[in-house]
């Protein structure tokens, strides 16, 4: 892992595979620990260089305040672009896993150039808030349980670490994947104190950052090679949210994933990868 200047900021990235490769590059949802190890080994073993990052305010980024943001979401948009060109120089694949998935779309609408594919995994059209009448909300019955949790001691890894594990199984992720994961997150943070501690785990940035303007209206605007794959048990961004995505991106392709609810099981790794590297199945180095 290191860190890479690009839009004026550090971004925490990590690569796999050739650097010579086609890039694809991997928004963090909010750190780059929401793409599993394996689905980024085996974009890299299906000829691709992988790296994935940590957007602002998370991981091995920049972090200023995660409670009061000074930039908005167009401004992490352009960081994947300049980021994109700061390790490439040409066209990448974005993809982008929940809140990372609405900074890819809002990338490559505003970064046309930077992009040459798209990846979206369980994600929305709209910003965090309030839903559009004709999309899915999140599931009450699952927000009011995940809501009732306790806060954990957001200085205490084995805590953290708990937490994240309860609030998956109640998702219907993986508990013991979410609870190593919450650790790896809590260890690679630099900052200490419980704000952001918290926003690692949580993305709570994303509650007071500026989304506006809207670009679910601009999406017929995409023409790029576009995946969209969410899970059917997503209880979070039901899967509405991504057949809807799916049929406003012209040419989208969407991979349902039976058995996933908001994270990309281990058992539909291959899969995924095979999808996303199938997009760009053209890519040569010149």
């Amino acid at each position: 892992m290191t860190t890479v200047g690009a839009n004026g900021v550090d971004l925490g990235v990590e690569s796999f595979g050739d650097p010579d490769a086609p890039l694809v590059l991997l928004v963090g949802g909010t750190t780059m620990l929401s793409w599993p190890d394996g689905l980024c080994e085996h974009l890299a073993a299906g000829g691709r260089r992988v790296v994935r990052y940590d957007l602002r305010d998370s991981g091995q980024s920049t972090t200023v305040d995660p409670e009061t943001p000074n930039y908005t979401l167009r401004d992490l948009a352009a960081d994947a672009a300049a980021l994109a060109d700061a390790l490439d120089g040409r066209p990448a694949h974005l993809a982008g896993i929940g809140v990372g998935g609405m900074v890819a779309q809002l990338a490559v609408l505003e970064h046309p150039g930077a992009f040459r594919a798209l990846t979206l995994v369980g994600t929305r059209a709209v910003a965090p808030g309030k839903c559009d009448p004709d999309l899915p909300d999140h599931d009450q019955a699952t927000m009011n349980r995940l809501f009732a949790l306790p806060m954990p001691d957001w200085t205490d890894r084995n805590a953290v670490a708990e937490f994240a594990a309860a609030g998956a199984e109640i998702l219907g992720d993986a508990p013991d994947i979410a609870r190593a994961t919450a650790a790896r997150i809590w260890e690679g943070t630099p900052g200490t104190t419980p704000a952001i501690q918290m926003a690692n785990q949580l993305g709570t940035v994303f509650s007071t950052l500026d989304c506006t303007p809207r670009w679910r209206e601009r999406l017929s605007r995409i023409h790029v090679p576009t995946l969209v794959v969410h899970g059917r048990r997503d209880p979070f961004f039901p899967l509405g949210n991504g057949e809807a995505i799916a049929r406003e991106i012209p040419g989208a392709q969407l991979l349902v994933l039976d058995d996933a609810a908001t994270a990309v099981p281990e058992a539909a790794v291959e899969e995924v990868a095979e999808a996303m590297l199938s997009l760009t199945s053209d890519s040569r180095r010149p």
